[in-house]
């Protein structure tokens, strides 16, 4: 169960709910499959039954969270056709994206993106966890300034929502951090250098094509952790 009683801020509490929940859930402190106890999310958080349900209600509609006819809310359990379902079409989203860029992305923003490439030498193949995401949601969030497609933003950020678990895989995992740091150079060499739209879009593809295999292999012995953990506690 969570961990830590909510601090009163200036911030809504039902959005600081939201915030430590989403976080418990992609860190993998709540398991897929385990129940929310209203409850026990109370008493853990510090706060009302309301607030706990908005905040219920707000994971519901990001796909993090399940109800369940007579059970309550879970943690949502992916099956391997969901996950593939969820990374073609973050595919086609950030392609289109790389491609939008290469295309449409201002001189100074092409710049710009060469800049952060190099500083995710250190950063991203170098650095922890926290500065790795750090780092890639800098990329992202100047890809799609420079893609300059609101719709596609909007589309974008809740699939990266959804997703935020698997994610998180490929920046523990030492060799996908390489791997995945000469994709990126790749990518940006067809977005800011050649600006070659339809290399941008193949190589962006290419890379999302990798880390959705990536995905499935570290969730499905997530789940069998799980599954071996709770047949023990039985």
């Amino acid at each position: 169960m969570p961990s830590a009683k909510i601090e009163r801020h200036a911030a809504p509490l039902r959005l600081q709910v939201v915030t430590s929940l989403r976080e418990d859930i992609l860190e993998g402190v709540l398991a897929p499959g385990e129940r929310l106890l209203e409850n026990a999310l109370c008493d853990s958080y510090g706060v009302s039954r309301t607030v706990v349900r908005e905040a219920l209600r707000q994971l519901e509609s990001e796909s993090l969270i399940t109800m369940l006819p007579g059970r309550g809310p879970i943690v949502t359990v992916l099956e391997k056709h969901d996950i593939q379902a969820l990374y073609q079409v973050r595919a086609a989203l950030e392609g289109l994206a790389a491609e939008l860029f290469a295309r449409d992305a201002s001189a100074e923003q092409a710049a710009r993106m060469c800049a952060l490439i190099e500083s995710m030498e250190a950063r991203y193949l170098h650095g922890t966890v926290e500065t790795r995401e750090e780092s890639k949601e800098e990329f992202y969030s100047l890809l799609l300034e420079g893609a300059g497609n609101a719709v596609l933003e909007n589309q974008l950020r809740g699939v990266h929502t959804r997703i935020g678990l698997f994610r998180r895989y490929a920046f523990i995992d030492e060799h996908r951090v390489a791997i995945s740091m000469e994709e990126l150079r790749q990518i940006v060499h067809e977005l800011a250098v050649t600006r070659d739209p339809a290399a941008a879009r193949r190589a962006s593809e290419h890379h999302i094509q990798l880390a959705g295999e990536l995905a499935v292999l570290e969730y499905t012995k997530r789940l069998q952790h799980t599954e071996e953990v709770s047949e023990i506690a039985i």
